[in-house]
């Protein structure tokens, strides 16, 4: 399995075409809106529908969202924002077995966090397919009413045997030819709890020889007693997902139905039955259209729903919200943007062909707008002392560094400068490699908005490993005066004050996954977790750092991006996450 490496034309997405055409030939110039979803009759009492398009994110409450939704919310609710449409947020609660609220309120939040609203002035455009439920059987009856259904009573073992294959035809059932009397009784019977689980099925009357074995009589409605976050016990009888989705898409006036590419063997059904209801007067024209895109294939994680349940689960990871998890609120936590996610979507466009998307372009997007955004702060994540030997041992000095290179308008703030200070135990090396110009025995450095320094000795404990580093200052060099440029050195290294700075808890996030495909071929996808995804060290942060609210973000200079984690925090003492480093780790 090879992956996408080539880039990705900016801003390709053919379903713009398709809704441009759309709106040049007026196609929806009839379209009426009576305020909320609705039947033919209900819609014919409202006025020519303000809004030019209607699209809709209809998530499953089943789960968390992904990385692979945010693609599509920034798609729906995008084409809506920028053809004067509206966007609906609906979910298809339709199989109350594995649905919660927990799961409706992650995704209301996730949406709202990307940045967009369901309210069209007056109107709260957020609907739930469960409560089209009444109309959801209304519609079943008039199929059966019109010779378009009927009640199967065959096992689900003996359907499947019946079914067909792709290359040969399926076999009416036996039950097939039930009068519409007898139909409507057991349907009725089925609605109101007559039958067993499992014991009779709803099933449209298509044609059991079509090479589309999606239209060979597929199942429609199914008994199922089970408790609906939404409808409580009302119903134990629940449609199936091809026949609620384009009945819902109907009822809200959708103009344009944008799904995933295995939806597609699925659009003939929603022709058929969108018709089926039109010629019975339930729906008007003009009926929603389905369109299909490539769903989002990433590399290095995983964004199958029922393993992203299993990490969780199974306590791989410590929740839905770790930041390690390609879920919309792991990707929170851990400090992407909604600016990164809509500049990756345009990056990576919208098309019918299937690609596998490097994962290091989402990071190069989060990095490019943290980069612009994120003010700079210093971190020392791996410190060792340095004692300035021959700097007054109680002088505070005030050094002063940009919150931003790239925006002097957001000014300078102080780090204050003492005797001892903590710098990486990267920048002293004993005995320097070639091209290593940080500190040296003997040899000279700059403290980045300090002085230059110069060592003139080190410490080690029992293990041999330097813990404290000597130097000496030299007075005329501070940064900023006329004598900085007296003595030229070519090493640069950050710090922070030992008296003012303070410890802090830093989790060093990677990918979850250390191969490219997890569980490509016959491994277990478990097999190719990363034990290395993540590193809790303790460092010294500059002094500002104490007010960091959850959810701020800084670039610690030469590491990376940095969030205050935002479940994790102590005010004064936040807790930081890394978000991602400066430059791909992971390139090969």
């Amino acid at each position: 399995m090879s992956a996408e490496k080539t880039p990705i034309p900016l801003g390709s997405n053919f379903i713009r075409a398709i809704v441009e055409h759309d709106l040049a030939d007026n196609k929806f110039a009839s379209k009426k809106w009576a305020g909320s979803p609705g039947d033919a009759a209900h819609q014919a009492k409202g006025q020519i529908d303000p809004a030019k398009i209607r699209t809709r994110f209809p998530p499953e409450p089943n789960g968390y969202l992904h990385i692979g939704h945010a693609k599509s919310i920034f798609l729906n609710f995008g084409l809506a924002r920028d053809y004067a449409g509206v966007c609906h947020l609906r979910f298809d609660d339709t199989n109350p077995e594995k649905e919660s609220q927990e799961y409706v309120d992650s995704i209301s939040d996730a949406v709202q966090w990307l940045g967009f609203n369901w309210a069209n002035g007056q109107e709260n455009n957020l609907y739930f397919a469960s409560n089209y439920f009444d109309f959801m059987y209304r519609a079943a009856e008039s199929l059966i009413e019109n010779g378009h259904a009927f009640v199967d009573s065959q096992t689900a073992d003996e359907m499947r045997e019946t079914r067909g294959t792709l290359t040969e035809p399926g076999k009416n059932s036996p039950w097939r030819n039930r009068s519409v009397a007898e139909n409507l009784q057991l349907f009725r019977e089925m609605r109101d709890g007559k039958h067993a689980d499992g014991s009779l099925i709803l099933r449209a009357k298509i044609d059991m020889t079509s090479p589309n074995i999606n239209l060979r009589d597929p199942a429609i409605y199914r008994v199922r007693r089970a408790h609906h976050h939404n409808t409580g016990d009302t119903w134990c009888i629940y449609p199936m997902y091809t026949f609620a989705h384009p009945i819902e898409d109907a009822l809200e006036q959708i103009t344009h139905s944008i799904c995933t590419l295995e939806f597609e063997d699925q659009r003939p059904f929603y022709d058929w039955l969108l018709e089926r209801l039109a010629e019975a007067g339930l729906l008007a024209h003009p009926l929603p259209k389905q369109y299909e895109f490539a769903r989002l294939n990433l590399t290095y994680v995983v964004l199958s729903k029922r393993k992203l349940i299993d990490l969780v689960e199974q306590k791989h990871v410590s929740g839905w919200d770790d930041p390690r998890l390609p879920t919309l609120a792991g990707a929170r936590r851990r400090g992407y943007v909604p600016e990164g996610f809509k500049l990756f979507t345009d990056r990576i466009g919208v098309s019918k062909a299937d690609s596998w998307i490097e994962y290091t372009i989402l990071e190069d997007c989060m990095r490019e707008v943290l980069n612009d955004a994120a003010e700079r702060r210093i971190a020392v994540l791996d410190p060792i002392k340095l004692v300035i030997d021959n700097y007054p041992a109680n002088q505070v000095e005030d050094c002063f560094a940009p919150n931003h290179p790239l925006k002097p308008e957001l000014g300078k703030r102080v780090v204050p400068l003492t005797r001892e200070c903590w710098i990486e135990a990267e920048d002293f090396m004993e005995t320097p490699s070639k091209g290593f110009f940080r500190l040296t025995p003997d040899g000279m450095v700059r403290l980045r908005y300090g002085y230059v320094v110069k060592c003139t000795g080190f410490e080690k404990d029992a293990a041999g490993k330097v813990t404290v580093v000597h130097c000496d200052y030299l007075p005329d060099t501070k940064s900023g005066t006329p004598g900085a440029d007296a003595i030229k050195v070519k090493g640069n290294i950050h710090w922070v004050s030992a008296q003012h700075a303070y410890a802090a808890e830093i989790r060093l996030y990677d990918r979850l996954f250390k191969e490219a495909h997890p569980g490509s071929g016959d491994r277990d996808y478990l097999n190719d977790l990363n034990p290395d995804s993540v590193k809790t060290i303790t460092a010294q942060l500059e002094p500002s750092l104490k007010d960091a609210k959850p959810e701020d973000r800084f670039q610690f200079e030469r590491h990376g991006y940095f969030v205050a984690d935002r479940k994790d925090n102590v005010a004064g003492k936040p807790v930081f996450n890394r978000t991602v480093t400066l430059r791909d780790a992971w390139q090969k």
